[in-house]
């Protein structure tokens, strides 16, 4: 039978109210993290202000593995927040192309740019003076502190949530704002009282936890360190906490994306306006899709909407593309069209002529980018 559980559980025997202060489990996180956690990260191996910041900001709802080497790529291109701040909004978004969630990377421009001009390019070490820059909220800020400066502040990821909801035994909604505000509570109460080190292996430890052990799926109960103050685990709920988002259904949106392909093997790129999906990146120019319309109307309103940059002479329908965003789908009708001539000449601002074997280094998402390489390559 299924035990309901509203308070927290410093053992299976002893209950004890959400926020307590309970050492004890600081020093088995710190005890396991310098045995058992990750050590041989990139960004792990400096203290570095600017390259542990942009390694939070990259890890933000992306995954380790998927981040090295963006990582790595970024700091070849811009060593320091000075050359982060000095480079174009285009160098930065095609170094985070096919990184997804683009309004980091746009944060992330104007917090470099902030942290020159502001702090003379060195980040402050107060985590409310970094949550006041652009792209950082509370628990990034608090990664930022400990890690650069061993700052005693809390940090409140999903992997840290998973960890405290099944520990704790703390129902509901983990984003909810009631739920959120106890898992705060929790967090502060339980930061360790001792110095820098602790404060970072301490830190690193809750993510370490999440991520490698107190896992979404298939956790590892069998060598975690908190197994004998897991209310979870005790009362047979692992798998029902953290509770799940409620589920929506998923609308489809539907565009039609134009491949203008000139005779220079250039194809015609569209500046994407700052906000909104895949804002400030380059991608093909777009077309509202409409049910019901035949081919040759279809055909009809491509070359009428393309006419101010190329004269097209035919029009191929190319496979569906369907692009998963986390609040709906994108189905892409793409659309390559001949043309009679070389393409007419752009505003470098809004368009540009992009040469297609140049197209992996363009600031393109990550599904126009595939697009254009497999017309590149079949062409």
């Amino acid at each position: 039978m299924k035990r309901l559980v509203d308070s927290t559980t410093g053992s299976h025997g002893n209950v004890q109210p959400t926020g307590c202060s309970d050492p004890g489990f600081s020093r088995t996180v710190i005890q396991w993290q310098k045995k058992h956690g990750r050590h041989g990260l990139p960004w792990q191996q400096s203290k570095d202000p600017y390259r542990v910041w942009l390694s939070e900001i990259m890890l933000q709802q992306t995954q380790v593995a998927t981040v090295i080497p963006y990582y790595h790529r970024f700091l070849v291109s811009f060593p320091d927040v000075h050359s982060c701040a000095l480079a174009s909004s285009e160098q930065i978004m095609a170094h985070w192309s096919g990184l997804g969630y683009y309004t980091r990377a746009r944060n992330l421009h104007a917090c470099a740019k902030r942290v020159v001009s502001d702090y003379g390019g060195v980040f402050p070490s107060e985590p409310e003076k970094l949550q006041a820059l652009p792209g950082i909220g509370r628990s990034t800020a608090a990664a930022i502190a400990a890690f650069s400066y061993g700052a005693r502040a809390a940090i409140m990821d999903g992997n840290v949530k998973r960890v405290f909801a099944r520990v704790f035994g703390i129902d509901g909604y983990p984003s909810s704002k009631p739920v959120e505000d106890r898992l705060w509570q929790q967090a502060a109460a339980l930061l360790p009282e001792t110095g820098h080190a602790a404060i970072q292996a301490y830190t690193q430890g809750l993510m370490d936890l999440g991520a490698t052990v107190c896992t979404r799926t298939t956790p590892r109960c069998d060598v975690c360190p908190l197994t004998k103050r897991c209310v979870a685990l005790a009362s047979g709920r692992v798998d029902e906490l953290p509770v799940r988002k409620p589920r929506k259904s998923t609308p489809t949106r539907q565009v039609i994306m134009l491949l203008l392909v000139d005779s220079t093997r250039c194809v015609l790129l569209e500046k994407r306006p700052p906000v909104g999906i895949w804002g400030g990146l380059y991608s093909l120019p777009e077309l509202a899709w409409e049910d019901g319309k035949t081919a040759q109307q279809l055909h009809k309103k491509i070359r009428k909407a393309a006419q101010p940059y190329a004269d097209v002479d035919g029009v191929v329908p190319l496979e569906k593309v369907s692009h998963g965003f986390s609040h709906f789908t994108l189905a892409i009708h793409p659309y390559q069209c001949t043309l009679k001539r070389e393409g007419h000449l752009v505003s470098e601002d809004s368009h540009v002529w992009y040469p297609l074997h140049q197209i992996r280094n363009a600031p393109l998402p990550a599904p126009i980018k595939k697009l254009l390489e497999r017309c590149d390559s079949v062409s």
